[in-house]
């Protein structure tokens, strides 16, 4: 098992779509890359992310980098959606340099990387969300969501 950290604006429906993928065995809201300890309080420079866990015989980080993209902007600078705010950067973290100079090379062979603004870069804080952000959108299936709905249930098992 491995974990990477992926972030790609609000939370809710990055992990809704996360956790359907085959071979991620879980997901955790939370807040990466930013300089306080808790999520009490203003965001101190993280980002809004989802810990994957995975099995890497069964989904690698290149493919897990291809769904991030299939519900993200790669273009927009701290927005996506209606979110908007660096809090809602698109982002790739990782403690194992292996993954990010995978997601590097792959994004960087895409015909339009120069435009690219997803942040790759080591993992240097992880905070939790609280339970209210934990599996929201599986809880109040109607909440808002920047990704589009037959996107966030692509993978859903039937």
């Amino acid at each position: 098992m491995q974990t990477i950290y992926l972030a790609g604006g609000c939370l809710w429906g990055v992990q809704e779509f996360l956790r359907h993928l085959p071979g991620v065995i879980s997901t955790q809201a939370g807040r990466a890359n930013g300089t306080s300890s808790t999520t009490s309080g203003p965001y101190d420079g993280y980002a809004e992310c989802v810990r994957v866990e995975f099995e890497p015989t069964q989904v690698s980080v290149i493919e897990l980098v291809d769904y991030l993209f299939e519900i993200i902007d790669p273009y927009s600078l701290n927005q996506q959606g209606n979110d908007v705010g660096e809090k809602y950067r698109t982002g790739i973290y990782s403690d194992d340099p292996a993954h990010l100079s995978a997601a590097k090379r792959h994004i960087e062979q895409r015909e339009d990387s120069e435009r690219v603004v997803v942040e790759i870069k080591p993992l240097t804080n992880y905070v939790k969300s609280d339970d209210e952000h934990q599996d929201r959108l599986s809880r109040f299936p109607n909440d808002y969501c920047h990704i589009p709905i037959d996107l966030l249930h692509k993978y859903r098992e039937n």
